[in-house]
């Protein structure tokens, strides 16, 4: 029985195949509907949308590193000076020096000589607010590779847990090799996601200049390259299937092989001896696996826990539905989303197994990362999954995203105050100062870069090696060294710490008790987030 008042509803009228009404209706009805310029204006609201609230992001990255402060790092302050050296050898016309090219985890031409002429016009702030906006560049194109993946909302997550993890925040106030090298990681993986469906040369080739340049700044980045391959090739399938696959993997391979290759060739043996005594057969250490299992997990296991989330519920359901969209003819089947989850999440865990094999906990802070990284985007998919549909649970996305920012605030307070603050010393050191001084200081790269414009690089010796020349014309190093130095009171000023090399500065320091050509003049009391210390300072007798 027929509802009264309702009337019914004919069929439309369809036309029939082969009739020229077909095209020109649906022509017609594409360029008339309302429903087109809605989705478009919804579509440009949600990227304005998107873009202001990834502005949010970087400021908040921005503001909490800025918070970080400290006096100079050890390797911020080897690294500058050795940029300094150059820098003035360039304008005096005279050869680079070699001796950094043989123990640098980078290539000492280019970011120590790029952040020296920063720290010249800006000092340490300005070097260090270089690194911030390599990170902040990071995090940026980071969320443009997360959207192209998947969409905005993703992006937006991805952008928002990578942002505010330990490493970057750390990372982003901290002038050293490590900033450079993953936002120039980042560019690439951006490159050849954003020209999937481009000219496959043209992209391989920028891709492989960026990778092969971040190789150079830092070695060690030669590790994530695969990483890179993996993702142009699973792009590149999307849309020309096996074909774009082994063609964009095999190009890139190729191209970054070649660049590689050949700038070893005009480098020299140098640089070969260097990528291998800092990286591919580094010394090994006695750090306890277990241990640096648990630093890992501390600075990066909750996004690495929200991106296998996010790889397993995108292997499961492709189609986000917090965003509504179309369905597509790219639409990815399961072989390709698990492929997709596992390069990215495996690629996190590439540094922490490395550094377990080499059983040392040296810079892992920094170099975990460089892998998570890799792992924002699907941690980026698991927050969106979390927040549901229409925002439907965002009290477990804002529980989760708190968190992990709590930890990486205090993560990075705690490692950026794990070295002494040096300015007291160095204001005692200051009115010490001869022109043919010498000077002993455990880690001499910190004075060497607060006096560089004072004093030369050969007058600071520190207690990692030395080679002494006797009164007898004998050259005498390690302990053996020292002892003999200290005898013929070779030195002007000493300070130890007790820092890295806690045995010798014993010795050294019964050894200056029981001379009398020296006299302690202070010690200067320092904490770090790891117990307190102080600077023991002795000079000569007659100088104090």
């Amino acid at each position: 029985m027929r509802r009264a008042g309702r009337q019914p509803v004919s069929p439309p009228i369809r036309p029939r195949h082969g009739t020229a009404e077909a095209p020109t209706s649906r022509l017609r009805f594409a360029s008339g509907s309302p429903n087109v310029h809605l989705g478009w204006e919804r579509f440009r609201r949600r990227t304005w949308i998107s873009r202001a609230v990834l502005l949010g992001v970087l400021i908040v990255q921005a503001l909490l590193s800025l918070q970080l402060q400290n006096t100079a790092f050890g390797d911020e302050a080897l690294y500058l000076s050795a940029g300094h050296v150059q820098v003035d050898r360039l304008q005096h016309g005279e050869p680079l020096p070699t001796e950094f090219t043989r123990y640098f985890s980078g290539s000492p031409v280019l970011y120590p000589t790029l952040a020296a002429v920063v720290d010249t016009a800006f000092s340490l702030a300005g070097a260090r607010a270089l690194s911030l906006v390599f990170m902040l560049g990071t995090t940026a194109l980071l969320y443009s590779l997360s959207r192209l993946l998947f969409n905005e909302r993703a992006g937006l997550c991805a952008a928002a847990l990578f942002g505010t993890t330990q490493s970057t925040l750390f990372l982003g106030h901290f002038a050293t090799y490590d900033a450079t090298a993953i936002f120039l990681l980042a560019l690439a993986a951006w490159v050849v996601v954003r020209s999937a469906q481009s000219s496959t040369i043209p992209a391989c080739i920028v891709a492989a200049l960026m990778m092969a340049l971040g190789v150079a700044v830092k070695y060690a980045t030669l590790m994530f390259v695969p990483s890179i391959v993996a993702l142009a090739a699973l792009t590149a399938f999307i849309h020309r299937r096996w074909g774009g696959l082994v063609l964009r993997g095999v190009l890139l391979c190729t191209f970054t092989g070649a660049v590689l290759a050949g700038a070893l060739a005009v480098a020299g043996e140098p640089y070969v001896e260097a990528l291998r005594v800092t990286t591919t057969a580094r010394a090994h250490g006695n750090a306890n696996p277990v241990d640096l299992i648990i630093d890992c997990l501390q600075w990066g296991g909750g996004l690495f826990a929200l991106g296998l989330f996010g790889s397993a519920s995108y292997f499961w359901r492709e189609r986000l539905g917090e965003v509504p969209r179309p369905r597509r003819n790219d639409d990815r089947a399961r072989p390709w989303r698990l492929a997709l989850g596992l390069s990215l999440c495996s690629t996190a865990l590439l540094a922490p197994a490395y550094q377990m094999h080499l059983h040392t906990g040296v810079s892992l802070h920094k170099h975990i990362g460089y892998g998570l990284l890799f792992a924002a985007p699907m941690a980026g998919v698991g927050l969106s999954r979390i927040m549901g549909a229409h925002f439907r649970y965002p009290q477990l996305a804002i529980v989760s995203w708190v968190t992990l920012l709590t930890l990486g605030i205090n993560q990075s307070q705690h490692l950026y105050h794990g070295w002494a603050d040096s300015a007291q010393m160095v204001a005692t050191l200051r009115p010490k100062l001869e022109p043919k001084g010498r000077y002993l200081v455990e880690n001499d790269a910190v004075p060497k870069y607060y006096f560089r414009t004072e004093t030369a690089p050969e007058q600071w010796t520190s207690t990692y090696s030395i080679n002494y020349l006797d009164r007898s014309g004998g050259q005498l190093s390690g302990e053996r060294g020292y002892r003999a130095a200290l005898s013929d009171g070779y030195f002007d000023v000493i300070v130890l710490n007790w820092t890295v090399t806690k045995e010798l500065d014993d010795t050294l320091a019964k050894e200056l008790r029981a001379n009398n050509k020296y006299r302690m003049l202070g010690r200067i009391p320092f904490r770090t987030s790891y117990g307190k210390g102080y600077y023991a300072i002795w000079v000569k007798a007659q100088t104090v």
